[in-house]
């Protein structure tokens, strides 16, 4: 688990100007890799590398070369079946020189080209030089759960990175909030789509490759991979053996490191089974004061049957919020996702004992978690009238003013491209316009963004299009940046076994029944799970990762924080700093639960302050 910068153009072959700019970029990611470093400077293309060793700790360092010299590589991640790779590469007559699975990456680019990637079980960013072809050639896992960010500066050179704070120190980049953000943000409470809040860097799609060719300088990213839920398996003891079976091999190829491993976890079925399956020494869990906001209790009693140990951290909302603006430094974009917070302390209590953590990520988005993927009793019971009448109620209902019972009727009536946009709705479509300055009601709209996803699955059922959405949306928009960033910021690696090719496969062969039926949610994960863990794990419902900001937001000495960051000159530029006022006012008053939304907005001005008012390049 690494980070990686680099550059590439017409301005790059001076290689002592080349060295000097990429070291700065790279020493704004020390985070992400404090073992080591490297640069790579040539004609036309500059790389710089920081490691954080986990397998082959003497010989993996990077940037790695074929043995001509001539193909170079970056790449942060892990490739699970890279011993595979190499024996076939070696029988092709392919010679190695370390044991590390970045060596494996470059003689398979030489190899097979861009069919490397459909061979790869791994999560993965890496950028491969070609001196010969004069080509860059980058890829992004199918998942997205490690990061790549890419950008054409001003001396009309690309330049990439892991973490889009490279970037900023680059010379001459122009630091801007990109108008077109905001928008959508208010409403899924993350940066949703290739374009980020940072004008003119876009992210590279999971399941995304891309060429550079010297002379063209053009960006296309070409999907190489996608989810079809096929649903052909319809039997719950059989799906849950080959479940059972799939968890089983992923955590096994998963929990292969040079240096100590562990896990999160907390009282809910997804990390209990990864834990109950890896059976590993050390396991760490956060939760606060507050007993509905806590799971503690729930993972060490889960971690006494096991006859584990368990470490834990009860958090105090006093070092949630001094610690936020550093949060979101690392995030590098506003997220607002409250989970965020615990994921911080909680990946930092890790890091003092281990390097690799396992954890339950993806489960929910495979396997049917969210409770949005099924119906409550009066759904269930609005869907019996004929469908003419339901399709004539929404069409009304989506020229009205939002009422109590809208959204009922959206999602009852119509398909999950006319109302679903993921796990997030903090503001409506109306609020977010409402609430926003003119100069920033511009950019795509939540469903907008979600529109050609659901192009694609078309002629998919309801539940397989919105886990399809959420797949392509909410998991690497919001899920893993925040895993991988908030891992990342302690230097710990965070490995997700669920996010593996053949679980993958596994879980889109399920029909949709033995993935939800009614309120009964991840049917064939929690069946698997029953041979491992007890009965009272497979069936404990979801709580997920509950944070308590509407009781301290409720606090004056926390609401006066929010309220000094809304009456800032930044919060004038780009809102309703009146509406703002009274929706923490409703809220402080118990007049309204305004939480998710003070903290969105709030959370958007912090990373502001941090990025635009605060940073200072010449200082780094």
């Amino acid at each position: 688990m690494c980070g990686f910068v680099g550059f590439c153009g017409a301005a790059a072959g001076n290689a002592e100007r080349d060295r000097e700019i990429i070291e700065k970029m790279s020493s704004l990611i020390v985070h992400r890799g404090p073992d080591s470093d490297g640069v790579h400077t040539g004609d036309g293309i500059a790389l710089g590398f920081r490691r954080l060793s986990i397998i082959d700790l003497v010989e993996g360092s990077q940037p790695m070369y074929n043995e001509s010299g001539d193909v170079v590589i970056v790449f942060n991640g892990e490739i699970y079946n890279f011993e595979e790779l190499r024996t076939a590469l070696a029988s092709r007559g392919h010679t190695f020189s370390t044991k590390c699975d970045t060596e494996v990456l470059v003689h398979g680019y030489e190899e097979w080209g861009v069919e490397l990637l459909s061979r790869l079980r791994g999560m993965f960013a890496f950028a491969i030089w070609d001196a010969k072809k004069r080509e860059l050639f980058c890829a992004r896992d199918i998942f997205g759960i490690k990061p790549f960010y890419y950008a054409t500066m001003p001396d009309g050179n690309l330049a990439f990175c892991s973490e889009i704070k490279s970037l900023l120190v680059y010379p001459d980049f122009v630091r801007k909030v990109n108008p077109r953000a905001l928008r959508a943000y208010l409403t899924l409470q993350y940066s949703a789509g290739e374009e980020t809040f940072f004008d003119g860097v876009r992210k590279l799609p999971p399941a995304h490759y891309f060429v550079w060719r010297e002379g063209d300088g053009s960006v296309s990213p070409i999907r190489y991979h996608d989810f079809d839920f096929t649903g052909e398996e319809g039997d719950l003891e059989r799906a849950a053996e080959e479940i059972d079976r799939a968890v089983n091999e992923s955590v096994e190829a998963h929990k292969r490191s040079d240096v100590p491993l562990g896990a999160f976890l907390s009282g809910g079925i997804d990390s209990s089974y990864i834990v109950s399956s890896l059976m590993p020494d050390e396991i760490f869990t956060v939760g606060f004061a507050n007993e509905n906001f806590s799971e503690c209790s729930e993972a060490e009693r889960l971690c006494e049957i096991l006859g584990r140990r368990i470490t834990s951290k009860t958090l105090t909302p006093e070092e949630c919020f001094e610690a936020f603006p550093e949060i979101q430094y690392h995030m590098d974009e506003p997220q607002a996702n409250p989970s965020s917070v615990p994921l911080w302390f909680l990946a930092k209590l890790a890091s003092e004992r281990v390097t690799v953590v396992l954890s339950g990520e993806g489960a929910d988005e495979l396997f049917g978690g969210y409770e949005l993927y099924g119906d409550d009793d009066k759904m269930a019971s609005y869907r019996r009238l004929p469908r003419p009448i339901r399709s004539l109620a929404a069409r009304v209902t989506s020229r009205l003013p939002y009422f109590p019972g809208h959204d009922m009727i959206m999602k009852c009536s119509g398909s999950p491209a006319d109302f679903f946009v993921g796990q997030a709705r903090v503001f409506s479509e109306l609020e977010a316009r409402s609430v926003l300055r003119p100069d920033y009601r511009v950019g795509p709209a939540p469903l907008e963004l979600a529109a050609p996803i659901y192009a694609r699955s078309e002629s998919k059922d309801e539940l397989s299009r919105k886990q399809y959405l959420d797949l392509a949306m909410w998991l690497p928009g919001d899920i893993l940046l925040k895993a991988d960033k908030m891992s990342m910021a302690h230097s710990l690696e965070l490995r997700v076994p669920y996010l593996d090719k053949f679980v993958a496969a596994t879980a889109t062969r399920l029909a949709p029944e033995l993935r939800v039926k009614g309120r009964s949610f991840k049917r064939a994960l929690r069946e698997a799970s029953r041979k491992t863990l007890p009965a009272e794990w497979a069936d404990r419902p979801k709580k997920g990762f509950p944070v308590p900001i509407r009781h301290w937001l409720r606090e004056e000495k926390f609401a006066s924080i929010v309220r000094e960051r809304f009456d800032s000159p930044a919060a004038a530029e780009f809102f309703d700093t009146k509406k703002l006022a009274q929706m923490l006012d409703e809220h402080t008053s118990g007049k309204k639960n305004n939480g998710r939304k003070i903290w969105t907005v709030y959370t958007f001005l912090v990373w502001h302050k941090v990025f635009f008012e605060d940073f200072d390049t010449e200082r780094i």
